[in-house]
């Protein structure tokens, strides 16, 4: 049987925060908006939506895939279908403790498809248990790989992993003909390591897999739109940018004064850095107006002086964001 190709663009759309209310404010009232985001999305080509089965606060665990489903649905249905059949829906499914066999993802898969109302274009491993609890894993990975045998779904990705895991389960995959296509890490001007230190970007190239940058705004701290002095968002996002802001003005400033040569937004820079480094960045979005300050970032392309000129701030910089505890070497 021939497998459906995914179609990757050069950027996505994070839903993190459809559906969740402790970092992100999430409540039902912003559906209407949420919906225009994906179709501006959508019919400018931005048509990658990453999502997960845990996304989603308390009684909304899931609203994320809930709401992706009914926004294809309705958009669908439109009178403009613009780009339709390039939407990809791609969703992480969670290494639960208590998900143990390989029938466990393959249950899960159905129940994250169930919500979207819709099969899963790209299904993903959330993390790798090595760092706690290793012994799990292989049954995980074995029902990931069920899922494209079985035709259930065009591709397989992970995510959070570093090199030397990303090795093993190729290995691994390999054995059963089943491909890698995309791996996702924290990837922004703050957060270089894992590409960087790891070197994971030339062995995602040497793989043949694509690597997804999540956070590409690292939380909202490269927009330019909060000073070291405050006002900052509330909760834990507050907190952590209390503690890095000031480390991280000369980034900032350089940042900024690339955005000033160019017309264009920090926010707009940092994500074209992203796509200069050859990775495809989900940054989220809200409202309209945040959904069209990230296709900004697209039809352009920042020079070599440039990317070396922000590398080097990057480098240089004081603080960096917070690595995921999931995250593997």
């Amino acid at each position: 049987m021939t497998k459906e190709s995914l179609f990757l663009p050069l950027m996505g759309c994070g839903t993190w925060a459809w559906g969740n209310r402790l970092l992100w404010g999430y409540d039902e009232s912003m559906n209407t908006q949420l919906q225009a985001v994906f179709n501006l999305c959508v019919n400018q080509g931005v048509t990658f939506f990453d999502t997960g089965d845990s996304y989603g606060t308390g009684r909304l665990n899931g609203q994320s895939e809930k709401l992706l489903g009914q926004f294809t649905h309705d958009y669908l249905r439109s009178a403009n279908t613009i780009n339709s059949e390039k939407i990809c829906i791609a969703t992480k499914l969670a290494a639960y403790p208590w998900r143990l066999t390989r029938q466990s993802m393959i249950s899960a898969c159905q129940a994250s498809a169930k919500r979207l109302g819709r099969p899963v274009d790209l299904v993903q491993m959330h993390w790798s248990t090595a760092n706690y609890a290793p012994w799990q894993e292989k049954a995980l990975l074995d029902g990931l790989a069920d899922l494209y045998e079985q035709g259930t779904v065009k591709g397989v990705g992970l995510s959070n992993y570093g090199p030397r895991r990303l090795k093993w389960v190729h290995q691994r995959f390999a054995e059963r003909h089943v491909p890698i296509a995309t791996l996702q890490v924290q990837y922004s001007l703050l957060s270089t390591y894992p590409v960087t230190e790891l070197r994971l970007k030339d062995l995602c190239d040497e793989l043949g897999i694509k690597l997804i940058a999540y956070s590409p705004l690292a939380l909202g701290l490269l927009t330019g739109k909060y000073s070291e002095n405050g006002p900052f968002p509330r909760g834990i996002r507050g907190i952590l940018f209390r503690q890095l802001l000031p480390g991280i003005q000369s980034l900032l400033a350089c940042l900024r004064d690339v955005a000033e040569d160019r017309n264009k937004s920090m926010s707009q820079v940092a994500l074209n850095w992203c796509i200069c480094k050859g990775t495809l960045p989900i940054p989220g979005a809200k409202t309209i107006e945040q959904a069209k300050e990230n296709l900004g970032a697209l039809g352009w392309q920042l020079s070599d002086g440039e990317i070396a000129e922000l590398d080097r701030a990057a480098t240089n910089s004081n603080k960096k964001m917070v690595q995921n505890i999931f995250q593997t070497r």
